[in-house]
């Protein structure tokens, strides 16, 4: 199972860069409110923003990639590595975008390094 490490990494960071670029498209249009109105009246922003469009594009690719891997590995193995994402968020969130990551996301974030290590491991 660890040859698809690889692939299993890849799917990982697509997800990671996916939710980058969905992010990074949403604080770049006018903040909307959660109403059909507001839906309707920022759909065009959201539909036509190069951000949304890539992280669309980069999220059906990591789903691609997560198909594979789900076809060639056991799902407890695989699945617990998705938790590198979280990881990988969090520390874009704190370091780029400034975001608080107070000691609870802290310890949930070394809680699921660790259990990520350990499916590794097995």
């Amino acid at each position: 199972m660890s040859k698809y490490i690889p692939l299993i990494l890849f799917t990982v960071l697509t997800n990671f860069a996916s939710q980058i670029l969905l992010k990074k498209g949403m604080t770049s249009i006018e903040k909307f409110e959660i109403s059909a109105n507001g839906l309707t009246k920022s759909a065009t922003s959201i539909i036509f923003s190069p951000y949304v469009i890539a992280g669309l594009a980069v999220m059906v690719i990591s789903m691609g990639s997560h198909l594979v891997v789900l076809s060639r590995v056991d799902i407890s193995y695989a699945y617990p590595f998705l938790g590198l994402s979280f990881i990988l968020t969090a520390g874009w969130g704190y370091f780029i975008l400034n975001e608080d990551v107070n000691m609870w996301r802290t310890a949930g974030v070394l809680l699921i390094s660790s259990g990520v290590a350990l499916v590794a491991k097995s």
